[in-house]
């Protein structure tokens, strides 16, 4: 008899206990104990901040590591960070930081100066392959070395005059240089820890894996699972901690946009990645208070595989490009949640006026690809568009329309996951893909580094020796005035090769929980957490 009372309580429990908690989900519990659930789109390729490319990975590797610089959440300004205060000398040439003293490691060891240079060390060792490597080329010689002309790193403009001390040498005046060190390729590796893992220059080693991650960042890696999770909690040891609120941040990989936008209905995330396009209507209806539609120093493109055939000839490239109909992708596919694009650089950046470098037009499309053996698509070879499993955009479907009715050109849509597209961007093995570059900092170098000769994040295998110069020359000159003409000059050329074509400028639609207090609009897609906290809402 009591074993049967036992179970039936046992059961009442089970039933009822979770009735009596109807209210409570992973958002309501999170507010009460400073726990924020984040929607971030992919699983990490990595959290080594010198190999990441992406800018979901960049927004965890923020919370774990900083620099010496760091960034305003509102406007994205260069802000103190590990160095409390800097100077640059009077021709420009040489920076000096200086680095704050209760500045830790999570295991507790200082961070130094010798750390920062040791870092950098690493970031341009050719084996590393970094492909943000040539983001160092500011400094004297690095890229000599980063390219292997160069074997003796004491002779790259990085010195660590003492523990506190850290003198960066440049080859021209860079004067944005405080928010180039802003960047996380810029923030240091703990070299204990690396080299406990491997050598100083080997990818994919496990000191990023929970338990052996050493970072100097607001947060601490506290576990991974892989297309699950990613916790972090607040650490200990961080200089300014007393500034951080948050006890815990918990990132999920959630690729489909659907399942992510049904999740936050749910009560499981604070913050989503982004919003379905379909979805944008109904919230600016029904909830407004939770949709955000923010802009966003970014720009989104076909990358061209230009060492292919026939996209090896720009006629081809700019035919394709010309006959897409950006207005009616913004407005009918997109929503209304982008902007068209007719150059490579957004709007946005003080003092460079972008002017379109093209316009729609198919007649001219048409004889380009006539011009280049295709009269009305007549022998062109199939071609793919890779896209990710994860969109809900009909983008693809869109511009695949518009190829076939304009062009006469069939091309295939292949969708893969988008770790999978990555690498298949940065093994160039596709023909054409979707691709996007979020400014790393506000210049317009930002963007037109990227097509440079070697760079490492130029999928398209595109190279120019004229756009070299042109970038090379704006680099040396230091002074807006003469720089930005030059970045105008290659941007033209630029276009007119089209090795890119453009198809909308960034803006970011997504959804953010009321209790959510400083996360705010940033230019860059980027949000520092240490200063974000949840406001339980009655």
């Amino acid at each position: 008899m009591s074993r049967l009372f036992l179970s039936f309580a046992a059961l009442l429990l089970v039933v009822l206990g979770p009735a009596c908690k109807r209210s409570e989900n992973r958002v309501t519990v999170g507010d009460r104990t400073q726990t924020i659930h984040i929607g971030n789109t992919t699983e990490p390729t990595d959290l080594d901040p010198q190999i990441i490319t992406t800018i979901n990975d960049a927004q965890i590797v923020i919370c774990l590591t900083e620099g010496l610089t760091a960034m305003d959440p509102k406007d994205a300004h260069p802000v103190p960070g590990v160095a409390e205060r800097w100077q640059d000398s009077e021709d420009k040439l040489t920076w000096t930081f200086h680095l704050r003293a209760d500045a830790r490691w999570s295991n507790g060891d200082p961070v130094t100066a010798h750390d920062f240079a040791y870092s950098y060390r690493r970031m341009l060792s050719p084996n590393l392959a970094s492909e943000y490597a040539s983001l160092l080329y500011c400094l004297l010689n690095a890229e000599a070395y980063n390219t292997g002309k160069l074997d003796d790193f004491s002779q790259v403009g990085v010195r660590a005059l003492d523990d506190r001390t850290l003198a960066l040498t440049l080859h021209t005046p860079v004067a944005y240089l405080p928010a180039l060190v802003m960047h996380q390729s810029w923030h240091p590796v703990h070299p204990p820890t690396i080299e406990k893992f491997g050598k100083i220059d080997q990818r994919g080693s496990r000191w990023t894996r929970p338990g052996n991650f050493v970072g100097n960042g607001p947060f601490t890696l506290a576990a991974w699972q892989p297309n699950q999770l990613i916790r972090l909690v607040k650490s200990d040891t961080y200089w300014d901690r007393d500034a951080v609120r948050l006890k815990e941040v918990n990132f999920y990989p959630i690729e489909d946009r659907v399942t992510e936008e049904a999740s936050f209905r749910a009560g499981q995330l604070h913050i989503t990645s982004a919003l379905p396009p379909d979805k944008i209507d109904t919230y600016k209806r029904d909830q407004p208070q939770l949709l955000r539609q923010e802009p966003s120093l970014a720009t989104y493109y076909l990358t061209f595989n230009t060492t292919k055939r026939p996209l090896d000839d720009p006629r081809v490239r700019r035919a394709l490009t010309m006959v897409i109909e950006r207005p009616a992708l913004s407005e009918k596919v997109l929503r209304g949640g982008r902007v068209p694009a007719y150059s490579l650089t957004p709007p946005g950046i003080a003092g460079y006026e972008v002017t379109p470098a093209f316009t729609e037009d198919i007649a001219e499309a048409k004889r380009l690809l006539a011009e280049a053996g295709f009269p009305n698509g007549a022998g062109f070879p199939r071609l793919e568009l890779l896209t990710s499993k994860g969109s809900t955009s009909q983008l693809p479907e869109a511009m695949q329309q518009m190829w076939r009715t304009h062009l006469g050109v069939d091309i295939a849509i292949v969708l893969q996951e988008s770790r999978v597209l990555w690498d298949s961007l940065r093994t160039r093995a596709f023909d054409i893909a979707p691709a996007g570059w979020v400014g790393d900092y506000l210049d317009p170098s930002t963007f037109l580094e990227l097509f440079r000769s070697g760079s490492g994040n130029n999928h398209t295998g595109w190279s120019h020796p004229e756009y070299d110069r042109l970038v090379n020359e704006a680099l040396k000159a230091g002074d807006d005035a003469v720089r930005f003409p030059l970045y105008r000059q290659a941007e033209e050329l630029l276009m007119r090769e089209m090795p890119v074509g453009p198809l909308v400028y960034g803006r970011r639609n997504y959804l953010v929980r009321p209790s959510v207090i400083g996360w705010g609009p940033n230019p860059l897609n980027l949000y520092p957490l240490k200063n974000v906290y949840l406001e339980p809402v009655e």
